[in-house]
């Protein structure tokens, strides 16, 4: 069985946030806690060490108590997507495997790491990928999502010094398995990420009156 200790956890927080002006994402409030606290919250009980990736107000990161790393400037250029939180996860990571989530998903699942771990396993796979129903029933893959083994970080560092920037493009190169998250007790919106303040403001508001507040 592979293990919680043997996975290090990475909530993703190095973007730019352009769909909400700019500012830092992981940053703003909701339910009076940075968005970046509550997923390391909530990925720390599935996982072993955990890290957090970030370009940005590091001091401030740092007061969160996991490990700060930025992503590394790819021909000079920074802010190059999540593949590059991705790098500097996998070449700061101790245990044998990765797990990514991103710091605008608060609500995913809490057996997230334990699906991914199970269905990578069985398989045999490099890289467990979650996926969510999309309203025609059809799976979404939720790329940020991931589950992979620490031996993949020199074939993402040629991919990423290469000039490759997707997720999935990336994934492809490997044995990859989707996870779907269709279960009948799992939450619709579990991987509904807020991308813009209005979205933030969506979501904090649905889960004040599911809160009964």
């Amino acid at each position: 069985m592979l293990e919680p200790q043997h996975i290090t956890g990475l909530v993703l927080a190095g973007g730019r946030g352009s769909r909400m002006g700019g500012v830092d994402k992981g940053l703003q409030l909701f339910n009076g806690a940075p968005l970046a606290q509550h997923s390391l919250r909530r990925l720390q009980p599935q996982v072993g060490p955990m890290l957090l990736n970030a370009n940005r107000n590091l001091a401030t990161y740092a007061a969160f108590d996991v490990p700060v790393y930025a992503d590394e400037a790819i021909g000079g250029e920074s802010f190059t997507g999540p593949l590059a939180g991705f790098l500097a996860g996998l070449q700061h990571c101790q245990t044998s495997y990765l797990v990514t989530v991103p710091c605008d998903t608060p609500r995913f699942p809490h057996d997230l790491v334990a699906r991914l771990a199970a269905r990578l396993e069985h398989d045999q796979a490099d890289i467990a990928m979650a996926a969510s129903p999309k309203p025609d029933g059809r799976l979404e893959p939720q790329p940020v999502f991931c589950l992979m083994h620490v031996q993949l970080r020199e074939s993402l560092a040629h991919f990423v010094r290469g000039g490759g920037r997707k997720v999935q493009d990336w994934t492809a190169q490997h044995s990859m398995v989707l996870v779907p998250f269709t279960e009948p007790q799992d939450d619709a919106r579990a991987f509904f990420n807020a991308n813009t303040i209005e979205e933030l403001e969506r979501l904090e508001a649905e889960s004040a009156g599911e809160a009964g507040i």
